[in-house]
């Protein structure tokens, strides 16, 4: 879908943290807009999505984070945010796949702010279908899941197990394995279970009262989307050919966090018939698409259930981490 282009300016207002702390330290100032580079597209930000990854951003934890490139004393893009919806409002050289108007979805460099520049191969167009909210908080999360459940090989009638399936991983997850024909058990507190349900999820469990790992259960496929649960306890809930698929992770140690499982999972995998797997996943063109493909075909929906402004972009990592989002939250930078 083509809109009318919005004009940039030189300057824009922008969620920005120049140290490592608690989210609580984001805050909106005036910066200097971005310019596209080669192969880089300048966006008019209408919304942007919340997830794990902007916390990690912003705290500087893991400290291994650091060391690979993320900034070892501040955070090398002071600018919060990575998933972005909004209007192409400038193109860079060599860019071929979009033009001015365009209407798209994808990860940018910065994107809590009323411009961001984006790759044009981590962008799609958006569906006419979602709302920007809506397609803010798709790349990211919608990729994660989409990757989980390719590598977990989700076959119809399977028993599939999704750990933090309120998340908003696992509320993707969730709708792809029912998508796949599995009979999905969710993972999730009592608060949130009704919209896990409402994700397909045939049984719920709350991990406040349950501990899944000691029930009488066992499943064919388990995709955890955090959490620290050890593997030998999913091993014992899992069949003797069944795949677990582990997707980030939080907590930990202040060094690796909650990696530390997916990085041993091979590892252990090499002596059992269990197919054992960690997974970090890229937002790039191809995933969006498939997703975007699955959106329209009614498949798939963003379990968007709260907006907030930029001045509260802080706010809603805060809220996250605290776990009192269910499913997705977006920062609504601009309206149409």
């Amino acid at each position: 879908m083509t809109a009318t282009v919005p004009t940039s300016t030189t300057t824009m207002r922008a969620a920005v943290q120049r140290r490592y702390a608690g989210p609580e330290e984001i805050h909106v100032e005036t910066v200097e807009a971005p310019t596209p580079g080669t192969g880089e597209v300048l966006i008019e930000v209408r919304a942007a999505g919340v997830d794990r990854g902007v916390w990690h951003l912003a705290t500087g934890r893991p400290l291994v984070m650091r060391v690979i490139g993320f900034g070892f004393r501040r955070p090398r893009q002071p600018i919060s945010g990575e998933d972005v919806a909004g209007v192409v409002v400038g193109i860079g050289p060599g860019v071929t796949r979009f033009s001015l108007g365009d209407e798209v979805l994808g990860a940018a460099s910065g994107s809590y702010a009323e411009h961001a520049i984006a790759k044009e191969d981590r962008l799609v167009r958006k569906p006419a279908s979602l709302s920007f909210e809506e397609a803010a908080v798709t790349p990211v999360s919608g990729v994660a899941a989409l990757r989980a459940v390719e590598r977990a090989t989700i076959t119809p009638g399977q028993r599939v197990l999704v750990l933090g399936a309120s998340g908003g991983v696992g509320s993707f997850a969730a709708q792809l394995a029912v998508a796949a024909g599995a009979a999905v058990t969710g993972v999730a507190s009592a608060a949130k279970a009704d919209l896990v349900r409402s994700l397909g999820a045939v049984e719920v469990i709350d991990y406040r009262t349950t501990d899944i790992t000691a029930l009488n259960h066992e499943f064919d496929v388990i995709i955890d989307t955090g959490g620290l649960t050890p593997l030998r306890r999913l091993r014992r809930i899992l069949s003797p050919t069944g795949t677990l698929v582990i997707v980030g992770g939080e907590g930990g140690d202040s060094l690796m966090g909650g990696s530390t499982r997916a990085l041993l999972s091979p590892l252990v995998s090499l002596f059992t018939r269990q197919r054992l797997m960690g997974l970090m996943s890229v937002t790039a063109a191809a995933p969006l698409e498939d997703l975007v493909s699955r959106i329209e075909a009614g498949d798939l929906r963003p379990a968007l259930t709260r907006t907030f402004p930029l001045a509260e972009a802080g706010k809603a990592v805060s809220e996250l981490a605290a776990g009192r989002i269910a499913g997705k939250a977006a920062v609504v930078v601009s309206q149409p």
